[in-house]
């Protein structure tokens, strides 16, 4: 923050800065996330619950169509591609996030990195345990995986909402973990809920991630031509039957973590670039400048650079639309109080607390895990 007051102090002062950086601060306070996805959620709550219920599920309900009407297009309510789109890229930057901390982070260790994996697992099966015990043999047997997934946007809600009090090994546990979550709910339901997988689809979309590994090798930099081989894996994986939302963490995960140019580099090119710029003019000072403004940017690593342009958008855009796409609940006293709804509760409430704190405890009793900084029990 400091080096950039400094480099204000240069900027011209234009009347819309007096706007935008107080604006800028704001969307950056993390917390401030927290509390507008909170209010989404209470909102779409209140409308699910009053004289517009009806027409606040049907708007969620209508139909998007997306590409020729005669030729390939995908059909889908809206509130689909909010969760299958607009949450692909939620995943993909919490996919970011977890490869950062992977290779340089609190996940770095084969320790560190088994205890959100553990405690996922540990956090699927007490839930579906609990469900199973007071469903087994009745008419609601077969929905035992539903407690078994996290809600992953509001578990990232709830941290933005506590900000800096919650110390960066927990945050980064809680994110990995509710990602295995994610993870082993999508295997569950294309083994268990999906009627049929289209191996075809599924074929297309791991050729789309291998792709990108070659981009990768041939160091090709765009991020429009990535943009379209993700949209192309996004697609197959969502033909093949397999929830979408996958794509997003397996090419976060892929995102190189190191910078073209290191520090020592940038100050060279820096130095030799000022002194062309400044004996140069007209067309040869403006190809400089742009040369020099795509160097500087090639110091910052990819995984950096993207996390810093999608963050914002998913912070305040992304999630608080899924917020009110998803917590639209209609809440009766039937609906509360049937044996379904008890044992989903149970799970969630009561299965999923006990399975995640139990396995961590014996995952690090055992050694084969270990608390990150920060954190104890």
């Amino acid at each position: 923050m400091a080096a950039s007051s400094k480099l204000d102090d240069y900027s011209p002062d234009r009347p819309i800065l007096r706007i935008s950086k107080p604006l800028a601060r704001f969307l950056h306070v993390e917390s401030n996330s927290g509390i507008f996805l909170m209010l989404c959620a209470l909102a779409a709550l209140g409308f699910a619950n009053s004289t517009l219920a009806k027409e606040f599920a049907a708007f969620w309900k209508q139909t998007v169509v997306i590409g020729f009407a005669d030729g390939f297009h995908l059909s889908y309510p809206l509130y689909y591609w909010v969760n299958d789109a607009l949450m692909a890229i939620f995943f993909f930057v919490i996919g970011l996030e977890i490869k950062r901390e992977i290779t340089i982070g609190q996940l770095s260790t084969r320790e560190q990195l088994a205890l959100p994996v553990i405690a996922a697992v540990g956090g699927a099966m007490v839930p579906a345990c609990i469900y199973l015990s007071l469903q087994f043999g009745q008419a609601g047997e077969a929905g035992w995986g539903v407690p078994m997934a996290t809600d992953i946007a509001f578990v990232v809600g709830c941290l933005a909402l506590l900000g800096s009090r919650v110390p960066r090994g927990l945050k980064m546990l809680l994110l990995a973990l509710a990602i295995v979550d994610d993870i082993l709910a999508v295997l569950i339901i294309a083994l268990f809920y999906t009627e049929q997988l289209y191996f075809t689809w599924l074929a297309w979309s791991a050729a789309g991630f291998l792709f990108v590994v070659l981009l990768q090798r041939l160091d090709v930099r765009s991020v429009w031509i990535y943009s379209i081989v993700g949209a192309f894996s996004w697609v197959c994986m969502l033909k093949s039957g397999v929830h979408p939302t996958v794509t997003g963490v397996i090419l976060g995960l892929m995102t190189p973590i190191t910078a073209l140019i290191d520090p020592e580099q940038l100050k060279k090119i820096l130095e030799k670039s000022l002194k062309e710029i400044e004996n140069s003019a007209g067309y040869k000072r403006r190809e400089l400048i742009n040369e020099l403004e795509f160097l500087v940017s090639e110091s910052v690593s990819p995984v950096e650079r993207i996390e810093s342009a999608l963050h914002t958008w998913v912070a305040y855009v992304v999630m608080p639309i899924f917020a009110l796409a998803n917590a639209g609940v209609a809440i009766s006293a039937d609906g509360i109080s049937s044996p379904v709804s008890t044992a989903i509760i149970l799970g969630l409430f009561l299965g999923k607390p006990i399975g995640i704190v139990l396995s961590s405890w014996l995952a690090v009793k055992t050694k084969i895990a270990v608390l990150p900084e920060g954190v104890n029990w």
